[in-house]
């Protein structure tokens, strides 16, 4: 019976990811953003500073954005049912404690909602720079939404299935300790995911996850592996945020290869994609770029691309993104992470 389930599961994500009928009203979207600590300094890879980010902050008060709890757009989206233009969700990961010292105040005092990934175990073990559960049952209780990222914030597509289950077994019971309840929504770790990976989560019962990869999420979107754009201090500057929460989607079907965790054999792995709606009129327009490679070469037929690569990817995380001019400043955008494991 486990076997037949697994097998369902396994059917139904490469049915979402290879891309279903593409619907005939105009879509809804909404774009992610991902932090993780404010004012650390000492880690700029992960950090924002808090003048960054109070400005990213300043700028979606304007009245042309709207922010919405990361669980209502997804119902939404699932739903059919349409979102404002410009809708935003915010997203952190990990738990510091400079999200509940920094990030949560001037959150709360905007009214703008949040939803936090937390890994249970840094927390149950209290480490220094992580918050306690009294902290996360307080911002819980004010209206953020919090999401899983495993027990021990594990490599899940180097995993082996038995690993990737028990680790969310064991954040299950820490949740359902804790607060009560179980998470729906996961944020893979380091943004690294598998079609086994989406069988664990979904066995879990993490029906919705994200990724770290750059883009927009739409009514066609999979929701297994959505992505996210994420916001460091390197990439945190005013310009780079307007045009990551100003992104339009760029709706993809039949996607190719299904799996981005790649082995020997499709290392450098051709991505293909079909696009669909009006952008597929304007393809001599996108230009797509890879991790340590640049700009890549595309080949076209019709609404179907290639993107071809001149090298492997190396072993890790690796990111291809493609973009296309919308007018007015707006990009559509369709990115993808790669993972490659060690041999």
């Amino acid at each position: 019976m486990k076997q037949f389930i697994q097998n369902g599961i396994i059917a139904l994500l490469f049915s979402v990811i290879a891309g279903m009928p593409v619907l005939a009203q105009a879509q809804s979207s909404a774009v992610v953003v991902m932090y993780h600590r404010f004012g650390e300094r000492m880690h700029p890879s992960t950090n924002i500073r808090l003048e960054q980010f109070e400005a990213h902050l300043a700028e979606l008060t304007k009245p042309q954005y709207t922010v919405l709890p990361i669980s209502e757009i997804v119902a939404r989206l699932r739903a059919k049912q349409p979102l404002p233009p410009r809708t935003v969700g915010i997203s952190i990961d990990d738990a510091f404690l400079s999200v509940y010292v920094e990030a949560a105040p001037r959150l709360k005092k905007l009214g703008f909602p949040f939803t936090l990934f937390v890994a249970t175990d840094p927390v149950d073990r209290r480490i220094g720079d992580y918050m306690s559960w009294d902290q996360i049952r307080e911002l819980k209780a004010a209206g953020a939404t919090i999401g899983s990222q495993t027990h021990t914030h594990l490599h899940m597509a180097s995993s082996s299935p038995e690993q990737n289950s028990a680790d969310l077994r064991k954040s299950n019971a820490r949740f359902r300790a804790e607060l009560g309840e179980v998470p729906t929504i996961i944020a893979y770790p380091y943004g690294e995911f598998s079609l086994a990976v989406g069988v664990a989560a979904a066995e879990a019962g993490l029906t919705i996850g994200f990724g770290q990869h750059s883009g927009v999420i739409h009514t066609n979107a999979n929701m297994t592996y959505l992505p996210r754009f994420a916001m460091n201090e390197n990439f945190g500057g005013g310009s780079r945020f307007r045009l990551a929460i100003n992104a339009l989607p760029l709706d993809v079907s039949a996607v190719s290869p299904l799996d981005p965790l790649l082995k020997q054999d499709n290392n450098p792995p051709i991505l293909g994609f079909t696009v669909n709606g009006p952008a597929a009129g304007r393809l001599s327009q996108l230009a797509c770029y890879a991790s340590g490679q640049g700009k890549a070469r595309i080949e076209r037929l019709g609404s179907r691309i290639e993107v071809r690569l001149k090298n492997p990817f190396p072993h890790g995380r690796s990111r291809i993104n493609c973009t296309l001019p919308a007018g007015g400043g707006r990009w559509h955008w369709y990115g993808l992470q790669f993972y490659v494991p060690k041999h």
